[in-house]
Parts: structure tokens; sequence; C-alpha cells
């Protein structure tokens, strides 16, 4: 009779075989994509979808062994594995205390990208998040609430265009923030929620104009606003939404 190996015996596979595929390369491009690598083994990310997909059906849809496995994971410390951890849980098993206390630990942008999207946007609390953590000060927790943002303008089919709207005040309201890891966050929530319909690309664009008129001194507030009008004012942007 065969036995199930236990979530942290699988953790253990994973980390030794996160190892192998170790490579100093990867993590000297890494390096200069402003990746942080002092926990990072360099190991693809095709690699590390691959391996998340096996382990996956290896435990049988068994949501509650991914998410003991992915908290496993994501103890350890390991750069990929922590993306791992991503990939493997299930959004509908993270609560409210896991979202904040993994959000702490993020050190770098991709790390916090993949955590975003990958398991963030689908839980319970996503729009929740998108608004309380631009209050924060954290740098990627303040990222995060942005990545949300954007995110949830392509993927949340359901929400109607007055909670984008909530969404579009916020980031005028921290357009000044001059870190460029939030800055570029929140030029991209704005250019996501102004492609998602007509009615949300005016919006966007007169928020833009009115960031330029009213925060004139902040060279991030004037970087996100121009940026993001080049793209909502576009043709291609303009023909996509019935405005040619």
């Amino acid at each position: 009779m065969t036995t199930t190996p236990s979530p942290i015996d699988i953790a253990e596979r994973i980390l030794a075989e996160l190892r192998a595929q170790a490579n100093p390369e990867n993590l000297e491009g890494m390096a200069r994509y402003g990746i942080a690598t002092e926990n990072a083994l360099g190991v693809s990310v095709p690699f590390m979808r691959a391996l998340a997909r096996e382990t996956r059906a290896g435990l049988k849809r068994d949501r509650a062994a991914w998410h003991e496995l992915a908290a496993h994971l994501w103890s350890s410390g390991v750069h990929e594995a922590r993306i791992m951890a991503t990939f493997i849980d299930h959004p509908s098993q993270v609560d409210e205390a896991q979202m904040e206390s993994w959000i702490l630990d993020v050190d770098s942008w991709d790390l916090c990208d993949q955590l975003t999207n990958n398991l963030f946007r689908d839980s319970e609390f996503a729009w929740q998040k998108a608004v309380r953590w631009t209050e924060r000060d954290e740098e990627f927790t303040k990222r995060s609430a942005f990545v949300l943002g954007a995110t949830l303008a392509v993927h949340d089919k359901l929400a109607d265009d007055a909670a984008f709207v909530g969404l579009l005040e916020l980031a005028e309201r921290e357009a000044g923030d001059e870190r460029n890891l939030v800055k570029k966050a929140i030029n991209w929530q704005i250019r996501q929620i102004g492609k998602r319909s007509a009615a949300l690309n005016g919006v966007a664009i007169a928020l833009c104009d009115r960031i330029l008129e009213l925060q004139p001194d902040s060279k991030a507030a004037r970087w996100i606003a121009r940026d993001a009008l080049r793209e909502l004012r576009s043709d291609a942007i303009r023909a996509r939404l019935g405005l040619s």
C-alpha cells in the first residue's frame, strides 16, 4: 500500500528540484531587471509553472493540501519557492491574515506581482485590499494595491464602472508617490481602467488632465499622467472602445 507524501515532504522535494535547476547566469539577468536575488536561485518561470501544474495534479484537486503545501514553500524564504506557492495555493483558501502576512514578506517587484495576480486577485478580499492598501506606506503593499486595481479592471467582468471610478480617485490621491515601483503600478491601474469601457476612458483621461493641472511639481505625478494619456488617447484604444 502506497502512502501519499505529506505536504511538507512534497515541499522538500520541490525545494530540491528548484535547487537542482539553480542558474547563476539567470540571477545576473534578474538583477539587471531590479529583481532581488539575495534568496533566489535563478530558476525559470516556465519550469516553475510546469512543476506547479504537475504537483497540483498529483494532489488530486485537494485545495486544502495545495494550501498547506503553499504555506511550507512560502516559509522557506526561497524566492522561487515563494513564486511556486502563488501558483499552487488556491484563492478560496486565502484568508485576510495570510494576505497581510505574505505581502509584508515580499522583497521584490516580481514576487509582488506574481502573488497579486496569481492568488490575491481572485480572493474574496481583493477589492478590499485594492482600496485599503493604497493607504499603506510599505512599498510592495502599496504596489500590490494598484496592481490589484489594474488586474481587476481586466478580469472582474461583473464589476460596474462606479467601482473603478473609486479606484481611479485613489490613484489620483497617491500619484505624488515618487517611488518607481509604486508610480508604475499607479500608472498601470489608470491605463487598465481607462481601457475597460468608453465611459471609464473619459473618466481616466479627465483624471490625468487634473493631475497635470493640480500636481505640477511632482515628477511622479507628471510621468503617471502623461504616460497614461498617450495610451488612453491613442487611435488604437479609441477604435477598440468605439470612440473613433
